[in-house]
């Protein structure tokens, strides 16, 4: 009986917990996804291009038309590889707060770029690495078939292969640590480290020359910031004692409402304006012209995994485009970039398409209040949702904006977007349609995808190169295999150091030179930098005409040349390398640019000596006229003596005899007395005395001869005659 009444709860308690697992599993399915979403890697940004640059999104590395030709604001995400060719140079921007310089011969891979990890390899060249933010347990790490360079803090790092095939980290400022097979071992700011790939060869460390640091460092910044640079690095410890100087982040007002994660935000002040709106708050707007929409200028094309990816031709083009959502408000466009404290995900469009048939392709730009689906692909170019899933939508905000949906011919879709190939459509035509998120689900968008990567420019990468490009590298740490790319370390040649070589310190051969401690290298350099300023002093107060100043300026000078020179010749008596490897090309530039400053220096001591003999002749000319003046000034008493005794010495005049001027005769009113007349003034007449002889103060030796031809007012010309008035 008892059994019987429980059958009945046991079923009800069974079914309740059948109930609970599904929910469960559907939430943590949800989860998984979100998480799935997440963990997805961001896309780097290759802000600049200089000469042939390629990339290859294939990731075996085994078709060499793969290697299609790089462009600005084109993204590269893990599994992508880049490969400049001689005379060449590209820009990547890992956020915005961290980029690199690939110089020339260089193939950088994309290893991971997921959130706090950021991995990538080096096979051969140089590339240099600037560090702008790096948080504690975060990981930015340079792979290198010697070993693998973990940067522990913002800095500025170049990290390199030499001709011997060793790698050599040097540290311009910051600290960096490099794990290899022999071990590891760290390096401070004004060092680098080279270490050979053959397991018995021993590291060697040694100092920075600072001529050359300053000449690199120089050189880099010049080409980082080329509007606003002006040269002050090119003293090393000008560099050390303020290395953030041109940090965006310090006077650019985007790092306060993006977050700088997002690569390319170092763009958006110089081509736009941030305004405050009451919808969205502080939002960007683009300086452009009357008519202008978003996704209107650039080309698309596919990235594996992510699908049909837009590549702006808008300098500013990158975050606008992957990050954050655009709006029309108060008649003009303006870009919301969210929140600053999340985490940002990348996305390759935020636009949505809408299929217009087999003759016309159209997309318009998605707005805050539009939902976005997470979505990438497999090797078959089949999609995966993430998260959410199954979105679908049947109105858009921005699809009523006059000019928002960008219309172009069906054949014209593999080409570069600009107003030549856009065209309209009736907009009741639009309203009907229903806007989808993935365009490879609609026939003829799937077909035009396809077509983009056969539009893109191709780059020869020869076969030697390639085949140097598959030799494998040493990472601290595998970095994580995403599920679209299950193979990805093995086709990286990417190989994990042994715990051994994490265990043991690297044995180092010391060659820093006669520096014997940490604490007198730092010494020279705070007196290094004492010595800066001073000059820096000097200089303004030279520049003011201070003649001692700029003479101390030129003795300071000289003594720091000299130094320099004497730290370069003792290097060289040790027999020790004072310098990085530094490329033919490379050497040949310094060459001459050590020649253009010898002739600079040569020219600007000429113009110190012209321009002190200028001021010598100018406080000769100032010390004439002082006397000049001086010279007047106790002159003016003997000309006022003067004067008045030659006005004394003259007669006056005779009065004329009334008949001779004849006066009218005034009318006399009736009943008024006749006027009287004036009286005259009878003056003495001067009596004859003897003339007092002036004495002269010195005059001048310009005018000698004509003090003698002319006498003095009143004086006559031959002394007994009187004058003809007496």
């Amino acid at each position: 009986m008892n059994r019987m009444k429980m059958w009945p709860h046991g079923v009800l308690i069974i079914l309740a917990c059948a109930v609970v697992g599904a929910i469960g599993a559907l939430l943590w399915a949800r989860y998984e996804r979100k998480a799935e979403a997440s963990s997805l890697p961001s896309a780097a940004r290759i802000e600049r291009v200089e000469g042939q640059v390629g990339v290859n999104q294939g990731a075996d590395n085994s078709d060499n038309a793969q290697w299609i030709s790089a462009t600005p604001n084109m993204p590269v995400s893990a599994g992508d590889r880049i490969y400049t060719k001689q005379n060449s140079r590209t820009q990547i921007g890992f956020t915005g707060r961290n980029l690199a310089t690939v110089e020339g011969n260089t193939s950088v891979d994309m290893l991971d770029l997921s959130e706090g990890r950021t991995q990538v390899a080096l096979r051969e060249g140089s590339a240099m690495f600037d560090v702008g933010s790096i948080s504690s347990g975060n990981l930015f790490e340079v792979a290198t078939p010697c070993g693998a360079v973990d940067f522990q803090k913002p800095g500025l790092y170049q990290i390199a292969i030499n001709e011997n095939g060793n790698a050599v980290a040097t540290v311009f400022n910051g600290e960096a640590q490099i794990v290899g097979e022999g071990g590891s071992g760290r390096i401070q700011k004004g060092e680098y480290l080279s270490v050979s790939c053959q397991g018995g060869s021993q590291a060697s460390i040694s100092r920075v020359e600072p001529s050359q640091a300053g000449y690199q460092v120089d050189n880099y910044y010049r080409a980082r910031y080329p509007k606003n640079y002006d040269g002050r690095y090119k003293n090393y410890y000008t560099y050390l004692d303020d290395p953030y100087y041109y940090d965006p982040a310090r006077f650019q007002s985007s790092y306060n409402y993006v977050n700088d994660y997002i690569p390319g935000i170092d763009d958006l002040d110089d081509y736009g304006d941030w305004r405050y709106t009451s919808d969205y708050g502080y939002a960007w707007h683009p300086r452009v012209n009357a008519g202008w929409a978003p996704y209107e200028a650039g080309y698309w094309t596919m990235d594996n995994p992510y699908g049909l990816t837009w590549v702006s031709s808008e300098p500013w083009g990158y975050a606008p485009y992957h990050y954050g959502r655009w709006a029309y408000a108060s008649n003009e466009w303006v870009w919301v970039p969210g929140s600053t404290s999340a985490y940002p995900t990348y996305s390759p469009a935020l636009v949505a398409f809408i299929p217009l048939g087999n003759a016309s392709t159209a997309w318009v730009a998605l707005g805050p209040s539009d939902p976005y689906q997470v979505t990438y692909y497999d090797p078959s170019w089949q999609p995966v949702y993430t998260y959410p899933s199954n979105v679908s939508v049947d109105r858009l905000v921005n699809v009523n904006v006059p000019g928002a949906v960008t219309v172009v011919p069906t054949y014209d879709f593999g080409r570069v977007i600009d107003t030549t190939v856009i065209t309209h459509v009736d907009p009741q035509t639009i309203t009907t349609v229903r806007p989808v998120f993935d365009p490879l689900r609609v026939d003829p968008l799937r077909a035009a995808a396809f077509q983009t990567r056969a539009a893109r420019a191709r780059i020869d990468v020869p076969r030697q190169v390639i085949q140097r490009l598959d030799t494998p590298v040493i990472v601290s740490t595998t970095p994580p295999n995403p599920r679209f790319r299950q193979d990805l370390a093995r086709a990286m040649r990417v190989e994990p150091v042994s715990d051994r070589g994490k265990r043991e310190k690297l044995q180092i051969a010391d060659q820093r030179g006669a520096a014997p401690a940490e604490g007198n290298s730092q010494g020279n350099i705070a007196a290094e930098q004492a010595r800066e300023r001073q000059m820096a002093d000097l200089a303004k107060q030279a520049a003011r005409g201070d003649r001692n100043a700029r003479q101390q300026l030129q003795d300071l000078r000289k003594q720091q040349i000299d130094e320099h020179n004497a730290q370069r010749q003792a290097a060289q008596a040790q027999g020790q390398q004072v310098s990085q490897p530094v490329r033919p090309q490379d050497q040949k530039q310094m060459e001459r640019q050590q020649q253009q400053a010898q002739r600079e220096s040569a020219r600007q001591q000429m113009l110190q000596n012209q321009q002190q003999q200028r001021a010598a002749a100018q406080q000769q000319a100032q010390t004439a006229r002082e006397q000049r003046r001086q010279e007047r000034a106790q002159q003016a008493p003997a000309r006022a003596a003067e004067r008045q005794q030659v006005l004394k010495s003259q007669p006056q005049p005779k009065a004329a005899p009334p008949a001779a001027a004849p006066r009218a005769q005034p009318q006399v009113n009736r009943g008024q007395s006749p006027p009287r007349a004036a009286p005259q003034a009878v003056r003495p007449q001067p009596q004859a005395q003897p003339k007092p002889q002036t004495v002269r103060p010195p005059q001048t030796q310009a005018r000698p001869q004509q003090q003698k031809a002319q006498p003095p007012p009143g004086q006559s010309k031959a002394p007994g005659k009187k004058h003809p008035n007496e």
